[in-house]
């Protein structure tokens, strides 16, 4: 019997054909009997009470079916939110950012809706606002949340501390050691201060949801990753049991972690309530998306203390992330900041303080490494000037610290699991760079990237074989483009000894659909890849038991190939297996697999460590200040590549999302307002953008916690862009740009001395 084996192929996608031929439904596709649509009124205003809201011009307007205000909600529980249950669905006594829910309609078609909208009228009182963090850090700042928020759902994070900065709704301190005398041993000290700045998601679907409400029974389709957590919070805020609330999953046009939680569903689910028992879709636009949710700006000092030979002995650093009007994700993005800006490095002594500060802007959560960008920007920024300043290669003195696998990074954490001086080499020679003989040329630069992905490792899987030999996938990982469909039904061929196209899976219902922790933080192949392993592994049991009764043989005796079940020259496909077992046409056996810390998964955070790391050539035009990145190398440690193609394009992907954050992406706002949130004037990379050579290599040691020794590598891709592209422009140029974007008018500035 020939030998079967899919993981490590490139098969085809699974949801492929669906999508190039525009077959696939997204949330916005969807079609129900006596859909409404909902369109959403927006505060103008950064800051501002509202003091009234007249809406009876537009409930009066035919076809108009709902108008949510304040007054709608005063019998649930309105407020949301996963780490801090800050943020109204809508607007109650005040609004804190432009573009914040302040009356939404549902109505027989979008333009009435808009006609019903353009009837409302709201009485707002501006008040003081924090359009900056140093605004709202300042002594007399106004105070934007009156009260602590209570606790999210599924979270660790505690409330507000009371004896917190104003405006600050999570601090995080990470330190060991004797700082204070790492500094006195050091031979020199350096110190920085590096500036991130706010950047979209831009997927191509914007946020979109469809919502039922009848009687105390809730249906809700979304473009969401986390669908069981929308549950429990619906079913919370509403005061209804889980059960009741039923929330589906259709395909998702990308999400970036910009779909991570709650978005829009919870407003959605109010406006369905006011429509009598029809659906309501509501369907954001570009523009309300890029107000919806963002990713952290953030500004570090960061200082390090060194030996002569170029040991690093201590380290001090201080990050504030602009969280924004409410807390979304901040406090957990704050929490990986501190890892990450202490890095994957040997350092006794240090000392880390990150603060997540509210502001009058839209609010910012997850997005893809949350918290990496910000901080291995800075971080890998400063070790190259550290080396410059002491004359040392700046990857020989990043090899002289890395971390060794099993070494510590901090106390209580899972030790280093990857080769991180193998990776490192690794993409220093793409690029013909090693530490004997340094760079090849002055307009290179390198990064390395380390994050930690401290994902809640619960997740189960079932899978169901049906009588004629296809396998029916049911896991609640989502599918937001990233190809999960794909790699997790290779998991479950794999370990069924069956060809992959008999695998189907479909879209996650929570109805049905087992559960998982969310979709996010490059947990899928890992945690639930190890779900289906394991579920797959039951179903097999069960098939060699039965082709065992139906053979007149032992179980052990029995080998699962290719779809067959054999033993002792008898041969049966696993659809004949369940017929003979069941002694009928139909039937079905049903594998069952579970996830938890410390149950298929290490009792130990974080699960894995998500390494990549890159390396850039740069050409600056010194007369336009344009930077062009004509090569670009990445290396992913990836434990193992279940689909390889796959592997590479995610790296791929995160790249260019990094380059954008490094060359041209930035949410402008002045005084609270914003300038750029539209398609037009928010600028990402286009083809042209793209590096002529784009270089991307997978490390596979089998080292991962996940199946086959896989582990996960969506996000790490990203983090050493900007730090690698920032190193070769200052080599290059000699010149040290410590704010992001590297737009022309920035560079040339700096070029010219003029900032």
């Amino acid at each position: 019997m020939a030998q079967f084996t899919t993981v490590g192929r490139s098969i085809r996608r699974a949801e492929g054909v669906e999508k190039v031929t525009g077959k696939a439904r997204f949330t916005a596709d969807l079609d129900f009997p006596g859909l409404l649509e909902g369109r959403v009124l927006r505060s103008p205003f950064p800051h501002a009470l509202i003091e009234s809201i007249d809406v009876r011009e537009a409930e009066a307007l035919p076809g108009v079916h709902g108008v949510l205000t304040r007054e709608s909600v005063r019998d649930i529980d309105p407020y949301y939110g996963h780490c801090l249950r800050d943020r109204p669905l809508i607007a109650t006594d005040r609004v804190r950012y432009v573009g914040e829910p302040v009356v939404a309609v549902a109505a027989e078609s979008g333009d009435l809706a808009d006609e019903a909208l353009s009837l409302v009228r709201v009485r707002y009182r501006e008040l003081p606002m924090a359009a900056t963090m140093d605004e709202a850090l300042a002594p007399d700042a106004p105070v934007l949340h009156d009260a602590n928020a209570l606790v999210g759902e599924y979270h660790e994070m505690a409330a507000v501390e009371e004896e917190a900065p104003r405006n600050v709704c999570h601090h995080e301190r990470l330190e060991d050691g004797d700082v204070a005398a790492g500094f006195e041993q050091a031979d020199a000290v350096f110190e920085d201060t590096f500036e991130f700045p706010m950047i979209c998601h831009y997927s191509l679907e914007p946020h979109t949801a469809v919502a039922r409400f009848e009687g105390d029974e809730i249906a809700l389709w979304t473009s969401s990753a986390h669908p069981f957590l929308i549950r429990a919070e619906i079913a919370q805020m509403f005061r209804v049991p889980m059960p009741n609330v039923r929330v589906t999953v259709p395909y998702v046009g990308g999400a970036f972690g910009g779909k991570s939680y709650f978005k829009i569903e919870p407003l959605a689910v109010a406006l369905a309530r006011t429509a009598g028992g029809r659906p309501v879709r509501l369907a954001q636009s570009a523009s309300e998306s890029m107000l919806t949710i963002r990713r952290h700006s953030a500004r570090c000092r960061v200082m390090t203390g060194v030996l002569r030979d170029g040991t690093v002995v201590a380290r001090e650093a201080r990050l504030h992330l602009d969280t924004g009007a409410y807390a979304d994700n901040g406090p957990r993005v704050a929490k990986r900041v501190a890892t990450r800006i202490h890095g994957p490095y040997r350092i006794p002594n240090y000392r880390i303080d990150v603060y997540a500060v509210y502001t009058n802007t839209a609010p910012a959560g997850s997005m893809r490494s949350i918290g990496g960008p910000q901080s291995i920007f800075p971080l890998e920024s400063h070790m190259d000037d550290i080396a410059r300043g002491l004359e040392i290669d700046p990857l020989a003195f990043r090899l002289k610290n890395l971390l060794r696998r099993d070494e510590l990074l901090k106390p209580g954490a899972k030790p280093m699991d990857a080769d991180l001086h193998m990776d490192l080499r690794t993409v220093g020679a793409m690029v013909g760079w090693n530490e004997e003989q340094g760079a090849p040329a002055h307009n290179l630069g390198i990064a390395v990237g380390v994050t930690d992905s401290e994902a809640m490792p619960v997740s189960t899987a079932l899978l169901r074989l049906l009588s004629d030999g296809s396998v029916v996938l049911m896991a609640g990982s989502t599918e937001v483009g990233q190809g999960a469909r794909t790699v997790l039904s290779q998991v479950a061929a794999e370990g069924l000894r069956l060809p992959p196209e008999r695998i189907v899976m479909r879209a996650t219902n929570t109805d049905v659909t087992p559960f998982d922790r969310s979709t996010g933080a490059s947990r899928s192949t890992t945690v639930m890849g190890t779900a289906v392993k394991f579920a797959a592994e039951d179903l097999a049991g069960q098939i060699r038991k039965a082709a065992a009764e139906a053979m007149g043989c032992e179980p052990t005796g029995v080998t699962l190939e290719n779809g067959w079940a054999e033993a002792g020259g008898q041969r049966m496909d696993y659809g004949a297996v369940v017929r003979a077992y069941f002694a009928m046409p139909g039937g079905e056996f049903i594998g069952r697999g579970y996830v938890r810390a410390g149950g298929g998964i290490p009792n130990q955070f974080p699960v894995f460590w998500e390494t990549g790391m890159g390396a850039a050539a740069v050409t600056v035009d010194e007369e336009t200040g344009e930077v062009r990145v004509p090569h670009y190398a990445s290396v992913a440690d990836v434990g193992k590549a279940i689909n390889r193609l796959q592997a590479e394009a995610q790296d791929e992907g995160a790249a260019v999302m990094g380059l954008g954050h490094t060359l041209c992406e930035s949410l402008l706002y002045d005084g609270g307002q914003p300038l750029n949130p539209n398609l037009i004037d928010y600028k990402v990379p286009g083809f042209a953008d793209m590096p002529r050579r784009f270089e991307v290599a997978l490390t596979e040691n089998a080292d991962g916690p996940g199946p086959w020794g896989a582990k996960g590598m969506g996000e790490s891709g990203i983090v050493a862009v900007a730090p690698a592209v920032a190193n070769a422009v200052a080599r290059a140029t000699g010149v040290r740009i410590r704010e992001l974007p590297l737009t022309p008018e920035r560079v040339w500035r700096a070029l010219n001395g003029k900032g």
